[in-house]
């Protein structure tokens, strides 16, 4: 049996939730990964994980020996890397994931830019509007919008961005401008609903940190912030976006922002990698690219109303 390769399963299985997601990530056989643990389970002569029709659990024997399979892997990815000279040349593949709009915009131009400077570096740019987990799906950087749950990954803040309201001046011109965030329940509103369904739209108040969340009922929903914002130029409705998404028709007028006094606090826009005791250069390499520029697109933005 070969330990690492049934480690490497196990950790796959706990990360995933099930044998199927496992297999479909690591590419191997339902009935090859359920041997491979049942293998694993029969050398150490105890129960890893319980399976049910519904669920698959660790057990305290299992808990304890996925943490320690974690912890060998990660040593071993890194003796690894230094053996092939990641850490004295940067060269090898580089996994990066980032938001579909954001990324096509902002992350790709230096993506390409970066590969120009460095030919021994081969980058992976995963674009999508989820969070993908750094540690089970093998991703060297993320770019996240948004506040950041406490955890051990290392963060830095390349600039934030604002969430705005915004219709065409066609519309605004035959509607009205709203004056206040409930007035939107009069108007029809285009809303993006990726990556969950409609939520209410929330805003705050001016000279106060009281949010307010207006239910929304959109006259059309759409799965990417590119149609929603077509949608709002051709006139169907006021929609609401983070500012990246509408910049280029705000400046041109085909957009107006409304509402703006009422406008939540910025996110936090973060470069995100996983904490290592020794960084491959590839990855010091790309930070140290990608950053600046990062910061210089976002910085381009409009600030928000200040009262």
């Amino acid at each position: 049996m070969d330990r690492l390769e049934a480690m490497t399963v196990l950790v796959a299985v706990a990360d995933k939730g099930s044998f199927s997601a496992a297999g479909r990530t690591l590419k191997i056989p339902l009935a090859t990964l359920s041997r491979k643990v049942a293998d694993l389970e029969a050398h150490l002569g105890t129960r890893l994980l319980v399976r049910t029709t519904r669920k698959l659990t660790l057990t305290d024997a299992g808990a304890a020996y996925v943490a320690a399979a974690r912890r060998i892997l990660g040593e071993v990815e890194e003796a690894e890397r230094e053996a092939a000279g990641e850490f004295i040349t940067p060269k090898g593949e580089l996994v990066v994931t980032a938001p579909l709009f954001f990324g096509r915009l902002h992350v790709l131009p230096a993506v390409i830019d970066f590969l120009a400077l460095y030919p021994q570096i081969d980058l992976r740019l995963i674009l999508a509007d989820r969070n993908v987990d750094l540690v089970s799906d093998h991703v060297d950087m993320a770019v996240r919008i948004g506040a950041l749950p406490d955890s051990s990954m290392v963060a830095t803040q390349v600039g934030t961005m604002r969430t705005v309201t915004c219709a065409s001046p066609a519309f605004l011109a035959v509607h009205g401008v709203p004056g206040q965030p409930n007035d939107l329940l009069k108007y029809p509103c285009v809303a993006a609903i990726t990556p969950t369904p409609v939520a209410p739209w929330r805003f705050r108040m001016p000279g106060s940190q009281a949010m307010r969340d207006v239910p929304i009922l959109p006259r059309l929903a759409v799965t990417t912030p590119e149609a929603a914002a077509k949608a709002a130029i051709h006139g169907v409705g006021i929609t609401r976006l983070l500012h990246y998404q509408v910049a280029d028709a705000v400046r041109d007028d085909a957009l107006r922002i409304v509402l703006e006094s009422y406008e939540p606090a910025p996110a936090p826009v973060h470069l995100l990698h996983v904490s290592r005791g020794q960084m491959p250069l590839k990855l010091r390499c790309f930070i140290d690219f990608a950053v600046p520029r990062l910061r210089e697109a976002l910085a381009v933005l409009p600030r928000p109303y200040s009262p």
